[in-house]
């Protein structure tokens, strides 16, 4: 068993019999009040969020997860397959271990995919993903000077708000979490 001050942000542990990861983890000392930490808690099989406040010193059940890195292969219905580099072994991670991340993921690119024993728990993406824009309308020339966004249809068919200047055909730098445009790619 674990305590409070082994916590982290990142963490993942067993509440109330669920499987949760911390999400905020703070340290509060309230007046003439005993110190306690808050918790912000993602259950990691429905997606909730749950808040909690732990005592100082108190036993937490810290669950042993271990992490890999894993080569996105294809989507197969509501689960993605990846690759382990070393054993090349196929793992199935259902899709909303990636949430809107989804949408932005090509073949051959690496996610660090969290498991408990042999089960997935969670996934993570990279900070960014350079995909090619397959669909937007001409930018007209000189018309760089405003902030002005346009739709534009990326390789794997989402769509991302780009400035006029970018044109069908262009590589951009997109973050997956947010969907949100990060630079054009030279």
């Amino acid at each position: 068993m674990a305590t409070t001050s082994d916590v982290n942000v990142g963490s993942f542990i067993r509440y109330n019999g669920e499987l949760v990861q911390i999400i905020e983890w703070q340290h509060r000392t309230p007046g003439n009040l005993r110190a306690f930490y808050q918790a912000k808690m993602r259950n990691v099989k429905s997606g909730k969020l749950a808040e909690n406040r732990f005592r100082s010193g108190e036993n937490i059940d810290v669950a042993r997860v271990e992490t890999r890195e894993l080569q996105f292969l294809y989507k197969d219905g509501n689960s993605f397959v990846c690759m382990d580099n070393e054993t090349f072994d196929q793992i199935y991670v259902e899709e909303q271990f990636f949430a809107n991340a989804a949408k932005y993921m090509k073949e051959g690119m690496t996610v660090i995919i969290a498991f408990e024993s042999e089960t997935p728990v969670s996934a993570t993406v990279p900070g960014s993903v350079e995909l090619e824009v397959t669909y937007t309308e001409p930018g007209v020339k000189g018309d760089t000077a405003t902030n002005t966004l346009k739709p534009a249809t990326v390789e794997t068919g989402a769509e991302v708000q780009v400035p006029l200047f970018i044109n069908i055909g262009e590589m951009i730098k997109v973050d997956p979490n947010t969907g949100t445009y990060l630079e054009r790619v030279k």
